[in-house]
């Protein structure tokens, strides 16, 4: 009897210590954000007078913070670098080298979906229980969504836009922007008819570019709705005519000199070396600064291919993703930092300071980002045109992101170099965009 006694006091006793350990552990788990210090790492690709304000948005954050989070930032380079970067490290199952958090482009986001360490918005609404996607311009928030997930928070949102030489357009006449294809080539008639030697347009169609024009004719350029819902395995565009009939109108711009088959953009509008060129919105605040004042800059409305198309160009820019740390207490922190950099008080300035269109509602209505668009314009015609485009126009997300951006420009540009007509030259890009995406999907599904 003694010894059963003294068993069951043993086991009790182990059962005890088990327990203890793992109250122990369980506390480590679901420690409190603010009870220590934590460390988080940040990957961005911010550079320039981004890089400068991104240094200092961070930097704030680790001041000001209630939580005891300290956000090590580290430039990665182009997000193309940077998408590299993790890819490198998810293939090599090198987990402990991924970020906390990382800013990441369209041309990431298959990798990031596919990591297997992705630590998506909905899975912080869910753990955290808050729902925030009603505090971001919809359009934005939807761009960074893929197979109906939220994969990360828009930062840096933009548009494509048209920059114009109002003055040089004064002199031919024009008192507005060129709003189609054939204006552009009526445009450049009256440039030549008074003596203006610059080109009206120069441009090479590319991903998001064609993806726009397409667009606004009702069609995506790939299927799975541009590959937001699921992996785009088929090019969509071409049993419908939709490529065919934008080659059509591209090439008679062509032959008419309406464009050069080359791209003319900022430095050459400074120079005064071309009158229209499309960019991203971003752009506004670097190009106004180096124009100087040497002559009036106007902003208009994406180019649109004909009269029957829409107005519009999709949402592109740059999110906020984090990644799972296998930590609670980091990735609690990561959402912190994540909706601060997404805030009203930071987008609004990084709007002000860039032409970026602010990603949450807050900062659009901010007294400050209002001022800005009475006191200059040019600001006001990106988020205008967020308002007119369909909600139907997605960006492009397709696995092998870099060489199909190329494949669009090489088979735009072969048609046109090389006079090749419109439907072989549709033919030949449908065979070699459809080989690219067929080679990714062996490769990688």
């Amino acid at each position: 009897m003694k010894k059963f006694i003294s068993l069951l006091l043993f086991s009790l006793l182990i059962l005890s210590l088990v327990f203890s350990s793992g109250a122990k552990e369980e506390s480590t788990e679901v420690k409190a954000l603010g009870s220590e210090p934590v460390t988080i790492t940040f990957w961005h690709s911010a550079s320039d007078e981004a890089g400068v304000l991104m240094d200092e948005f961070v930097r704030t954050f680790n001041e000001t913070n209630p939580y005891q989070i300290t956000v090590k930032a580290i430039y990665q380079g182009q997000y193309s670098d940077a998408t590299t970067l993790m890819k490198t490290v998810v293939s090599a199952e090198n987990y402990k080298d991924l970020p906390d958090v990382m800013q990441l482009d369209a041309t990431g986001k298959i990798d990031y979906y596919n990591s297997g360490k992705a630590f998506t918005v909905d899975d912080a609404i869910s753990s955290y229980g808050e729902d925030i996607s009603s505090l971001y311009v919809p359009l934005a928030l939807a761009n960074w969504e893929f197979q109906g997930v939220k994969l990360g928070l828009p930062f840096a949102t933009s548009t494509t836009i048209t920059f114009y030489n109002k003055s040089m357009l004064e002199k031919c006449g024009w008192d507005k922007c060129p709003d189609t294809f054939s204006d552009i080539v009526e445009l450049k008639k009256d440039m030549e008819k008074n003596g203006i030697e610059a080109e009206a347009y120069g441009t090479v169609p590319n991903t998001p570019t064609l993806a726009n024009w397409l667009g606004q004719m009702g069609s995506y350029l790939v299927n799975n709705k541009n590959g937001s819902e699921s992996m785009a395995d088929k090019l969509e565009c071409i049993d419908n005519g939709a490529l065919l009939a934008f080659l059509k109108e591209w090439k008679t711009m062509y032959e008419e000199k309406g464009v050069a088959n080359r791209s003319l953009s900022t430095s050459q509008f400074v120079n005064e070396e071309v009158a229209i060129f499309t960019s991203s919105s971003s752009n506004v605040a670097s190009v106004l600064e180096k124009v100087d004042g040497k002559f009036e800059v106007g902003t208009s409305t994406f180019l649109r291919v004909n009269d029957s198309a829409s107005y519009g160009a999709t949402v592109s820019g740059s999110c906020l993703v984090m990644f799972d740390s296998g930590s609670d207490l980091r990735k609690k922190a990561s959402w912190e930092f994540l909706k601060y950099l997404t805030g009203d008080e930071v987008q609004s300035t990084f709007a002000i300071s860039t032409g970026y269109i602010p990603s949450s509602v807050g900062a659009i209505e901010s007294d400050g980002y209002q001022a800005l668009l009475k006191a200059k314009p040019q600001y006001a015609t990106a988020p205008e045109q967020l308002m007119v485009t369909p909600k139907e126009m997605k960006s492009v997300t397709v696995g092998p992101s870099a060489d199909f951006y190329y494949g669009i420009m090489n088979g735009v540009g072969d048609m046109l170099n090389n006079d090749v007509s419109p439907e072989k030259a549709a033919a030949s890009m449908a065979s070699s965009l459809q080989a690219l995406l067929d080679q990714y999907a062996r490769n990688n599904i």
